[in-house]
């Protein structure tokens, strides 16, 4: 078992420093709202996951593969979602950019329980996350007690991006009073909104699993 759990750590780390949806999810939360929100959104992220990994323990996630149908409702959910974040991070970046730095730094942005809404809904929403526990988790499990196997497997994954992003969110939290400043702050909305708007564009033309 540990000859497999090394390999799938490897594996998983470097998946997990390639930047991805949860990266800029994370990145832009602490950016704009601060260390706790951004660690809200990775709680969320991590609640998220985790459920995807007992659900594959469990061979729940095999309906996703089974059933073309709920692979299909599942992905236009979740790309319907992330196109609404992406639309709404455009629509804040066109709103004009306040003469004085302290108004804008006190603008309104979602709090510690709207970012871990967000990272949970994004993360159970993708079908895709749920296909890769499915078919990434088999190739690295024991021959004996899959269930503990897959859960094992799942908790390092989760534990990688744990400390991953929280590296992320303290490395944006020291960068903030830059990252705060209106013009880059529209700039980093923008990106954002671009960046939601193509992963839910690629989710909505994604084919499910043969």
């Amino acid at each position: 078992m540990s000859t497999q759990l090394v390999a799938f750590a490897i594996f998983a780390a470097v998946l997990t420093v390639t930047p991805g949806l949860d990266t800029m999810l994370v990145l832009r939360t602490a950016a704009l709202t601060g260390r706790r929100a951004g660690m809200a959104a990775i709680a969320g992220i991590t609640l998220g996951c985790l459920g995807w990994a007992v659900a594959s323990a469990l061979g729940v996630t095999a309906l996703l593969t089974a059933s073309r149908l709920a692979f299909d409702v599942l992905r236009v959910a979740g790309a319907a979602y992330l196109c609404w974040l992406g639309g709404r991070a455009l629509w804040r970046a066109r709103r004009p950019v306040p003469a004085d730095p302290a108004a804008s730094r006190m603008d309104v942005q979602p709090g510690a329980a709207a970012a871990f809404r967000t990272g949970l809904v994004t993360n159970l929403l993708n079908p895709k996350v749920g296909v890769f526990y499915l078919s990434v988790m088999p190739q690295f499990l024991p021959d004996a007690n899959p269930l503990l196997g897959s859960l094992a497997l799942g908790a390092v994954h989760v534990v990688e991006g744990v400390v991953w992003l929280s590296v992320i969110v303290l490395a944006v939290v020291r960068a903030r009073s830059w990252l705060t400043r209106p013009a880059v702050k529209r700039r980093l909305e923008q990106l954002t909104g671009l960046v939601f708007l193509a992963f839910g564009l690629r989710l909505a033309l994604e084919q499910a699993p043969r």
